[in-house]
């Protein structure tokens, strides 16, 4: 980062530490406890800044140490004690380097929705019965690595292929952090292998596609009753067979927008109207984003939302023992370890570039 750069950072960040100072007098003034509308305004932004500000002092402490670390060297000091400053002021520098990371990233806008659960679906794309037998590889690496992390998983939806794989498979995974490291999984996966069905040995190449969505809320879209059309049918389990006798299975389509979202995991008609709701709620939403992206002229960069060969974010060659994510151009050589849920290699790494990007983004301006 330029010097230039640096001193509009730290100009920013002096401007917010004054504004977070103001807002912490303001909160204790007798005008802001009697009203509620005002005591919450000052205190998210209060709360917005406060890990950047806690950031930006525990800097200037450092810088400051540094400085008197580096006044004591110019007054001349014995041997020992020489040594023991340059050891601190070694220490004292990653520090501050560390430091100044954590300011930054501090500093980057957040994703309102980042704190919602997700709601992912898994498609088999091209391929035939190999890439419903991959997207069932997906959908388990997705399973075991929400129980790594300890997040909770409810099946909304699973259309099956006549030999264990998902033509299409819909759930929601709930917990801290579900959709800000999920949302990285959005796109094109293709997998490169022998199939079992393959006699001769030749390897053949599959998609499946991943569309990861926040939980959208009541507030944020609105549904009318009159766009909506309800069909109700008998739930059907593998080849057909139907699980319960009732009429339970829920599809909507949403007249507008031609939307369908079918909901069959629950016995009871009214509990699988209401996850479907929730599916269709958080679609419409997405709608909406890429709309005004479109408008924007910004492409989304991260969900590839056709299921092409050739749109594809991540390669699973099994072959070479490979996992490739083609959007950072990073390969790790763990294939069965990341198809048993361990993604946070990966997905560090895709957050580590996000955040890069937003903080060249950000120094630019």
């Amino acid at each position: 980062m330029s010097a230039t750069n640096t001193l509009d950072l730290d100009r920013k960040l002096s401007a917010l530490e004054v504004r977070y100072e103001e807002l912490s007098h303001l909160m204790a003034q007798p005008e802001t406890t009697s009203d509620p509308v005002l005591r919450q305004k000052y205190g998210r932004e209060y709360a917005s800044l406060s890990d950047v500000v806690r950031q930006y002092q525990a800097l200037k402490s450092t810088r400051q140490q540094i400085s008197d670390t580096e006044q004591m060297l110019s007054e001349g000091l014995d041997d020992e004690m020489r040594a023991l400053a340059y050891e601190e002021l070694e220490r004292l520098r990653a520090q501050e380097s560390e430091l100044a990371g954590a300011v930054r990233v501090a500093l980057l806008p957040k994703d309102i929705m980042d704190d919602r659960n997700a709601i992912v679906t898994v498609q088999a794309g091209a391929g035939g019965d190999e890439a419903g037998l991959f997207a069932a590889d997906l959908v388990r690496m997705y399973l075991r690595y929400a129980d790594e992390k300890r997040w909770s998983v409810e099946v909304l939806d699973t259309n099956e292929s006549g030999i264990g794989g998902y033509k299409e498979a819909v759930f929601e995974v709930r917990g801290r952090g579900a959709y800000a490291r999920l949302k990285y999984e959005g796109g094109t996966h293709r997998v490169q292998r022998v199939p079992t069905t393959e006699s001769q040995g030749r390897i053949h190449t599959s998609t499946a596609k991943v569309i990861v969505l926040p939980e959208a809320e009541e507030i944020e879209v609105e549904i009318r009753p009159e766009d909506i059309r309800v069909d109700v049918y008998r739930s059907t389990g593998h080849g057909g067979q139907s699980v319960n006798t009732t009429d339970s299975a829920v599809r909507l389509t949403h007249l507008p927008t031609g939307l369908v979202v079918t909901c069959q995991d629950e016995k009871s008609q009214l509990k699988n109207k209401a996850k479907a709701l929730g599916v269709l709620r958080s679609r419409l939403w997405d709608m909406e984003q890429q709309k005004r992206a479109a408008e924007q002229g910004a492409a989304r960069r991260l969900q590839v939302r056709t299921g092409d060969r050739s749109e594809k974010i991540r390669t699973y060659n099994f072959p070479q023992d490979r996992v490739t994510d083609h959007r950072i151009n990073l390969t790790l050589h763990n294939l069965p370890g990341i198809l048993s849920g361990e993604l946070d290699p990966m997905i560090d790494a895709l957050i580590s570039s996000d955040q890069a990007e937003k903080l060249a983004a950000m120094v630019g301006e």
